[in-house]
């Protein structure tokens, strides 16, 4: 058997183990999100004995299911963009500029991700609390997610940096170009996929913390992580849960199909300024 023959094979497999490793639980949540409670759903039963969508009106009219939507998607956004910003100077000086120990500062700033997520929540509530800043909730966490979500900007935006070609911006420099000219011209085509991807990656990230939204946010400030799992752990019924799961996936599937659309049609012609 040819060598492209079996790496077809061991592709495919990984591509339907993945599949259904995914599709599996997605599956369950569905059903589960549909079960009626006029009847519930048994291990003897296959498939729940009666569907229906009363558990999605029932979160949404009796539960905190709507401020946590909207402070979800108000501090995820907020978050992505204040990250980028603080990330993108750091980002700037580890992809353009050579200094001694560049790789080495690199590594320091990716440190972060290793510490356990609930350990540094707990240290930056303790911060926060020290600071004053628990009285705006918002605020608060705001803070919390654009310092403890760094990483991943500084990361990616380094990467994007390293993409600009410097006879590109010499080149504009040369034409008479202006600063802001030059970072149109040559930084942005190569920039954009990365600060899109940045900005997505943030967003997903932000969304799905739990931690510091709890700590601090409680239990004025409930986003859609803290309401499932207070939901997991309080007085837990497995298709209200469901819904609440789902609400919190679904929208992160889209934007990671999102967020490969555009890294695949980031073609090489951007990173050299003619796309």
């Amino acid at each position: 058997m040819k060598q492209a023959t079996i790496n077809k094979i061991l592709m495919y497999s990984l591509i339907t183990v993945c599949a259904v490793w995914l599709i599996i639980p997605f599956t369950m949540a569905v059903l589960w999100s549909l079960v009626d409670p006029v009847e519930p759903w048994t291990a003897d039963k296959l498939l729940p004995p009666v569907m229906s969508t009363y558990r999605w009106a029932y979160m949404w009219e009796n539960s905190s299911l709507r401020p946590a939507l909207f402070n979800s998607y108000v501090l995820a956004p907020s978050a992505a963009i204040v990250t980028l910003l603080l990330a993108s100077p750091t980002a700037y000086a580890l992809g353009r500029i050579q200094f001694p120990g560049r790789e080495v500062a690199k590594l320091i700033t990716l440190l972060p991700l290793v510490v356990p997520g609930f350990v540094t929540a707990i240290f930056f509530s303790s911060i926060i609390f020290q600071l004053g800043l628990h009285a705006w909730r918002f605020g608060a966490i705001l803070f919390a997610h654009s310092v403890i979500l760094m990483p991943y900007a500084i990361r990616i935006m380094t990467v994007s940096f390293e993409q600009v070609r410097q006879d590109h911006i010499d080149a504009a420099r040369d034409l008479g170009a202006t600063t802001i000219e030059r970072w149109k011209v040559a930084y942005m085509p190569a920039l954009k996929p990365g600060i899109m991807a940045a900005l997505l990656i943030v967003f997903i990230q932000s969304i799905e913390e739990f931690a510091i939204a709890f700590i601090v946010g409680s239990p004025s400030f409930v986003t859609v992580p803290t309401l499932l799992f207070s939901t997991l752990g309080q007085d837990f019924v497995r298709p209200n849960a469901a819904v609440l799961a789902l609400i919190l996936i679904v929208p992160n599937v889209i934007m990671m199909l999102i967020l490969e659309r555009l890294l695949k049609s980031a073609n090489p012609s951007l990173s050299s300024g003619k796309g």
